[in-house]
Order: structure tokens, then C-alpha cells, then sequence
């Protein structure tokens, strides 16, 4: 008996599989499109290399032997397995298989990742698909170490340009949430002046939408806000504004997304008198690794998602 590694071909199984499922050498041949002489001869030459015959011929037709039986179930599997093989790569390769990891600052991965990997689940829902929210140092941080397929984060000058891709997509503006019961919540227009003495809750300094409101303070000729409660949570900056009238700057598309029912009925954006625009930020992947075909379709489904800046 030769190497059945080297010597089975999938036709070969194929043809056994049908062969025990018809009964009849004819029929298994005109499932698979072939004659019944060279349906007769593949079947010897399986029987051949194996050493034992497969099949009795009987009068009700063709039935396996022990040995048969054997292979069948072996065959069968191994069929399987070739197709979910084959459904597989073709999924991967049309971009509808396959894992992908994106990050994102947290106003696009709210606004735009959230709505856009819903729509690639309904086409790929078999997809791997990994969302990280991290600062832009961090999220470019794993990008150049190959461990994310594609950012929206902002391009910061410690890392070398050239090796992105980059693809402008929006300013991103900041809101100002308190509770819908604030003193101020009322009011047609809130000023920075009349924000000044409340407390407020903060990212650390040199975050982008901190940095963004201080240059805003300092832009009318404002001292920067004294009573400040550092962190880097949007959870536990909600977490203090519900229980305080402290106020918290956050970007545009997490306060919609927190003062709209029935997420957070009980929060409001405070009506500034002009925007607060936070640094823009871009689509970046690397110039050195392809995307696979999913990456690419979901990098493509996010561009189309953006509005284009002004």
C-alpha cells in the first residue's frame, strides 16, 4: 500500500462519498460529471493502491465494505474540512473573513467606528473584529509594532510621517456636559466666563480637548479654570458631573451620544457662544504593511462614513 498522503485526491473522495450515498457507480458518476468508465477506473485504482476493495457490488446496488466504511468516515471529514477551507479563504480574500484590529481617539471611534463596524458585522458576521480607545501616542504606538491594522488618532510629531498613509478626516469640537439641572443649563448662552468658578473634571494636561479648552480660556483673556478634578476616564468624568455641578468637557460625538434618550436623559450640552476645536485627526495605516482584504474594506467603509471636512 502506497502512502495514502501522497496517493487520495479529493475527486477520489468525493467519488466514494457519492458512490455510498447513490448506491450505484452511474449515478455517482453524473454527480460529479464524469463518465461511468472513468468513474469505474478511479475507483480501481483507489481500491489498487489501498489493498482492498471499498465497495460489494450486490443486487441492490453498491455497498461498502468494512473497510469502506472506514475511509467514508475519514473521507467525509476530510471533505469538510476542504470546503469550510475553501468558504474560508474565499471569505478572507473578498474581505468578509479574517480578524482586524482598528483604534481610535474616542470621538471618531463614538462617531464613526461604532455605526461602521455594525454595518460590516451584517455583511462579514463571521469577522474578527478588534476596537480599541486609547490616545493618539498609544494608538500610533501600536500601529508602528504592527498590532493594529489602522488608527484614527492625530499625527504627532515624535513619529516619522513617512511611514503612514494618511487620509484627512475631521476636526474634532468639543461639548461641555453637565447635569440637566445645572444653573446654567438653562440658559440660551453659556460663556467661558460664567464657567470659570465651577468645578470642572478634565483630562490630564496635554490632552488634546483639555489643551483645546484652556487655549480657549486664554484666546478671550481668561485665566485657566482653578477647581479641576484631573483624570482620563469619560466614566468617572460622567460619574462626578451626575452628582456635582461640576462640568466636563468631552468631544461633540460622546456628549450626542450621552444627552440623547434613552441613554442619559439627565445631562445636557451647555450652549457655548463658538466652537472649541480639538487638533483634526486622520486615518493612518502603514506605508510597509498591506491591509488584508477585511482591514481594507472596513478603512473603506469608515472614509465613506466621514463627512469631509470644512
Amino acid at each position: 500500500m502506497q502512502n495514502i498522503r501522497q496517493m487520495l485526491k479529493p475527486v477520489q473522495l468525493q467519488l466514494i462519498v457519492a458512490i455510498a450515498e447513490h448506491g450505484q457507480l452511474l449515478q455517482a458518476a453524473d454527480v460529479l460529471g464524469m463518465t461511468q468508465p472513468a468513474a469505474s477506473r478511479m475507483l480501481a485504482e483507489v481500491e489498487r493502491h489501498l489493498g482492498a476493495a471499498l465497495f460489494q457490488r450486490q443486487p441492490r446496488g453498491m455497498v461498502p465494505t468494512e473497510v469502506g466504511e472506514m475511509v467514508l468516515r475519514r473521507a467525509a471529514i476530510i471533505l469538510r474540512e476542504l470546503q469550510g477551507l475553501s468558504l474560508h479563504l474565499h471569505n478572507v480574500l473578498g474581505g468578509l473573513g479574517g480578524s482586524v484590529r482598528v483604534g481610535a481617539v474616542t470621538g471618531p471611534a463614538v462617531g464613526t467606528l461604532v455605526s461602521t463596524v455594525r454595518d460590516l458585522r451584517k455583511l462579514a458576521p463571521g469577522a474578527e473584529i478588534t476596537l480599541d480607545v486609547l490616545p493618539s501616542r498609544d494608538l500610533l504606538s501600536h500601529l508602528v509594532a504592527g498590532e493594529m491594522d489602522f488608527v484614527l488618532a492625530r499625527n504627532l510629531p515624535e513619529f516619522d510621517g513617512n511611514e503612514f498613509v494618511v487620509h484627512p478626516m475631521a476636526d474634532e469640537k468639543v461639548s461641555i456636559l453637565a447635569r440637566a439641572d445645572h444653573p446654567l443649563a438653562r440658559a440660551p448662552v453659556v460663556t467661558l466666563t460664567e464657567l470659570q468658578d465651577y468645578e470642572w473634571v478634565m483630562q490630564q494636561r496635554g490632552a488634546p480637548i483639555r489643551e483645546a479648552v484652556l487655549s480657549a480660556f486664554s484666546g478671550i483673556g481668561l485665566p485657566e479654570p482653578r477647581n479641576v478634578i484631573n483624570s482620563p476616564s469619560s466614566l468617572l468624568a460622567l460619574a462626578y458631573i451626575a452628582q456635582s455641578f461640576a462640568v466636563a468637557p468631552v468631544s461633540s460625538e460622546v456628549a450626542d451620544l450621552m444627552i440623547r434618550p434613552p441613554v442619559a436623559a439627565q445631562l445636557v450640552a451647555l450652549p457655548l457662544p463658538g466652537e472649541i476645536l480639538v487638533a483634526p485627526y486622520y486615518l493612518l495605516h502603514l506605508r510597509r504593511r498591506e491591509l488584508s482584504a477585511l482591514a481594507r474594506r472596513l478603512r473603506d467603509m469608515v472614509l465613506a462614513a466621514q463627512i469631509p471636512r470644512n
